[in-house]
């Protein structure tokens, strides 16, 4: 029999993980606890043991950063899970300097950032530090900390890229939602370069990258295709030329919505494109540069998981990469290509025993009209007949599932469930055809999809009917709350974490500053709340409107400064069920946000987890 493996092994912080190469490649930075919260650390490449921990945040974890040159490192944090991220700087050679927050703007959000192309050592931001409702584009320089406004955001809700001479290249919409790319000149005068189907990229075009000339962008594009393909657009006279395309993969958006998911573009120091991932089952790697080719060849060689993180020094010569792995979590190696030595740097969590993680298997699941849904399947080791399964659908709903280390698969596993992971239609990543499928459908053919599931794991012996749960997240959540009002009698227990359950209040409880970039997402596939129809419609589809409906024993984890899923509507919720007597379990966390990152909150949340879906689908835990 499988150990047990405790919840805290799988879900608290890893010892070390997101390491990067120093631009002169002699140093690397990395995350690790400091005083229990991931904080950034930097040693010499070649002696990871000397690290020195450059950053103090004992509240909480610090999850993105970035060099800007050998000295100076930023990283972003908000407060309490609250979103509104600010930029800090740390000077690495001066220990005793303060951290200094370039963004101090009370209230403000930065809502991106990235390297100014053609001048070291500048930022360029989006923030909304004049106005909560718009996001303008500054230039920050690291160094003397001086802010500069370059744009106001004049309906540019995509952001805002600066050219090496002063150019703006800005992604906007027009009055019929197409997605425009425009240039503002330094001299005032304006033009539309290009002009995208708004239906073809909800969430906006992505990648969307300047060139290290300024003179073209890499941009994702399904044009004539169901596959998104990367595109090279020359901003002088809008004609596209494509970069690299797959015939069955589509460009691997994730970052597009999880920040600390790499870029499907792979760049050296000075920003020239090597290569481009695709993804579908797996992930596949298109070199661009023919120079990089062999370089890739030996890094994909060190491992037979996917290729993730990517960092090289300023020659190009050492390379830092990170591998995601079903069970093999998190391998980061260190190669030098003018001697081909390659060494194992570190796990992410090393006391996690590869042979007692569960295989991920991706497979296809016919939905009941004939659409095709890629999906992964993670069984217990120990299976032996149908068994307790959790269907767990992602969220957004404009992302995807993936294969790799899912340390929540791997908890169910463990403890004996069948694990089920669906892509439905709506999610990214599996075609035009396919995302676009979801518009009008949520509560609809997207749940059907779900149930189409349970009915597959049921008929090919993974599944006992009468012991299947439900466990969500965001929309993911929603989801869960849908099945329970909508199909309670398929689902034996339900978790729902941070879900939707008011779709009409959670889009008028978004940040003003982004409220326009959403007409071709949650108002393209489910309505405007302005629309007295479409708010009619909407509340329809919510789950908070039919809670009476709702028998199922339910577990709710909310986050208190949740700017999305409001507090006051999982307790509507959760009233509901106590005052009928249905069995619910509701907890709600004064330090976290949407989507929680404090660690002892993790561990309380899947402990508490373990121990309902034990109680309800007869699992093991080691918390009863």
């Amino acid at each position: 029999m499988t150990p047990l493996i405790p919840v805290e092994d799988l879900v608290s912080a890893p010892e070390r993980t997101r390491a990067t190469l120093a631009p002169a490649g002699e140093r690397i930075a990395f995350l690790a606890p400091w005083k229990d919260r991931l904080n950034v650390w930097v040693a010499p490449a070649d002696d990871l043991d000397a690290a020195r921990c450059v950053t103090a945040d004992e509240t909480r974890s610090i999850l993105q950063y970035r060099w800007i040159d050998d000295r100076w490192i930023v990283y972003a944090q908000d407060s309490g899970g609250d979103e509104h991220f600010h930029l800090y700087r740390v000077d690495l050679a001066d220990p005793e300097a303060p951290v200094v927050d370039l963004t101090p703007f009370p209230g403000a959000r930065v809502f991106g950032h990235d390297d100014a192309v053609g001048r070291p050592g500048r930022l360029v931001v989006a923030l909304n530090h004049l106005r909560p409702d718009r996001v303008d584009t500054c230039e920050i320089d690291v160094v003397s900390g001086a802010l500069t406004v370059i744009a106001t955001g004049d309906g540019e809700v995509g952001g805002t890229m600066v050219g090496p001479d002063g150019d703006l290249y800005g992604i906007g919409q027009d009055d019929e939602g197409h997605w425009t790319v425009n240039h503002r000149s330094p001299d005032g005068a304006e033009r539309v370069v290009s002009a995208f189907d708004g239906a073809d990229h909800p969430t906006g075009p992505f990648p969307v990258q300047l060139t290290p000339d300024g003179a073209g962008l890499w941009i994702g594009r399904h044009g004539h295709t169901d596959r998104l393909r990367l595109v090279h657009l020359d901003l002088a006279t809008g004609v596209e030329t494509e970069v690299a395309g797959h015939a069955s993969y589509d460009l691997d958006t994730r970052a597009q919505v999880f920040p600390t998911i790499p870029s499907p573009l792979i760049r050296d120091r000075a920003g020239a494109l090597l290569a481009v991932r695709y993804s579908r089952e797996r992930q596949e790697i298109v070199p661009v540069d023919p120079a990089f080719a062999p370089v890739l060849e030996r890094l994909e060689a060190l491992s037979d998981g996917d290729l993730g993180a990517v960092s090289t020094d300023a020659a190009g010569r050492r390379w830092l990469v990170t591998f995601t792995h079903d069970r093999a979590w998190g391998a980061t190696w260190l190669y030098d290509h003018a001697t081909g030595d390659a060494r194992l740097l570190f796990r992410v969590q090393p006391h996690l025993d590869p042979a007692t993680l569960a295989p991920t298997t991706p497979v296809t699941i016919r939905a009941r009209d004939g659409r095709d849904l890629p999906s992964y399947l993670t069984l217990p080791l120990e299976k032996d007949g149908p068994g307790p399964m959790v269907l767990v659908p992602h969220g957004g709903p404009w992302t995807r599932d993936s294969w790799g280390n899912d340390p929540i698969a791997q908890l169910f596993a463990n403890r004996g469930y069948a694990v089920l992971q669906v892509n439905f239609r709506g999610s990214t990543g599996f075609g035009r055809d396919h995302m676009q499928a979801g518009i009008g459908e949520l509560a609809g053919a997207m749940q059907d999809d779900l149930l189409d599931a349970v009915d597959w794991a049921v008929a090919q012996g993974h599944a006992d009917p009468a012991r299947v749960g439900i466990f969500g997240g965001s929309y993911g959540g929603y989801a869960t709350l849908t099945a329970v009002t909508r199909d309670p009698s398929v689902f034996a227990a339900a978790v729902d974490y941070v879900g939707i359950s008011n779709l009409a209040t959670f889009m008028q409880a978004l940040p003003e500053a982004i409220r326009p970039g959403l007409r071709n997402n949650w108002y393209a596939y489910v309505g405007d709340p302005d629309d007295p129809a479409a708010y009619a419609d909407m509340i329809e589809r919510s789950p908070i409107t039919h809670a009476d409906r709702i028998v199922t024993p339910l577990m709710v984890f909310q986050g208190a400064n949740d700017v999305r899923v409001p507090q006051a509507e999982s307790d509507t919720i959760v009233a509901s069920l106590r005052s009928r007597g249905v069995e619910v379990d509701y907890r709600v966390y004064a330090d976290e946000g949407h989507m929680f990152a404090q660690t002892e909150n993790l561990i309380d949340m899947f402990r508490a987890t373990e121990r309902f879906l034990a109680e309800h689908l007869g699992g093991r835990s080691l918390t009863r």
